[in-house]
């Protein structure tokens, strides 16, 4: 599902502007959204999934735009949403929470119900569906609210710094999971994290200060990297050369 970000603009205040004119499109398949803290990666998340509404220009995933009114509860079921830190709802068990946003979205108890289930097969936690939410792990958590954004039948998922604050083996488990979504299901991940990017993603994007500096395929992306880096640093060198170094 394409996601078209067409000359948008967004201020927080007004001498705090994000975006000027951004034109920027999504493809099909899994992208990275790469970019340094501050360059305006949750921002844009937060403008494709509806969070936030550009102060001019469109943002549209489909057909479907973000600021028509009539067509907002449509929209809304399309993106699914997991925002960095994801929180165990105080008294639910595993299934209840996922099904529970499901019916946040629009679905029918027993819609969500059924869907709950199917969603927590394909994130590998079907097997806790009874546990209390409160009893998981920070990754078994992730995964959870990877079936939130299932469970309404989302058709891209947005994922802001899912793999912040895990270990190896729990970062080794979300690429599983989000290689396993890659079928018909569209994801749009934002870090500024550059492992992984050769095993999950087919696209990459860069945002820097609020402006795009790269968007292609990951091939290209690499190809930036100096010639004769390593094959495990020619990301990093490639987002280095894009956006230089922090601080």
């Amino acid at each position: 599902m394409t996601v078209l970000i067409d000359r948008v603009s967004f201020r927080y205040r007004r001498d705090v502007t994000v975006f000027r004119d951004l034109e920027l499109e999504f493809g099909s398949g899994a992208t990275v959204l790469l970019g340094p803290n501050g360059a305006g990666k949750s921002t844009l998340l937060s403008l494709v999934v509806g969070l936030l509404r550009p102060d001019s220009g469109t943002v549209r995933v489909g057909d479907l735009a973000s600021h028509v009114r009539r067509t907002r509860s449509r929209y809304r079921r399309a993106v699914g949403w997991l925002p960095q830190n994801v929180a165990a709802v105080p008294g639910l068990k595993v299934r209840e929470q996922v099904a529970y946003a499901g019916w946040l979205k629009g679905l029918d108890r027993r819609t969500a119900w059924d869907n709950a289930a199917d969603a927590l097969r394909r994130v590998a936690l079907i097997d806790l569906a009874e546990r209390p939410s409160r009893a998981l792990s920070g990754g078994q958590l992730r995964r959870v609210g990877i079936a939130q954004t299932l469970v309404h039948d989302a058709r891209l998922i947005v994922l802001d710094e899912p793999a912040a604050g895990l270990d190896p083996q729990q970062r080794r488990g979300l690429r599983e999971v989000l290689n396993s979504l890659v079928d018909g299901v569209d994801v749009l991940v934002s870090t500024h994290q550059t492992e992984d990017i050769s095993d999950v993603y087919q696209h990459v994007a860069v945002l820097d200060r609020g402006a795009l500096r790269h968007r292609g395929s990951v091939s290209s992306f690499l190809a930036l990297a100096p010639p004769g880096t390593e094959r495990s640093r020619q990301a990093e060198e490639a987002y280095v050369r894009l956006v230089g170094v922090e601080g």
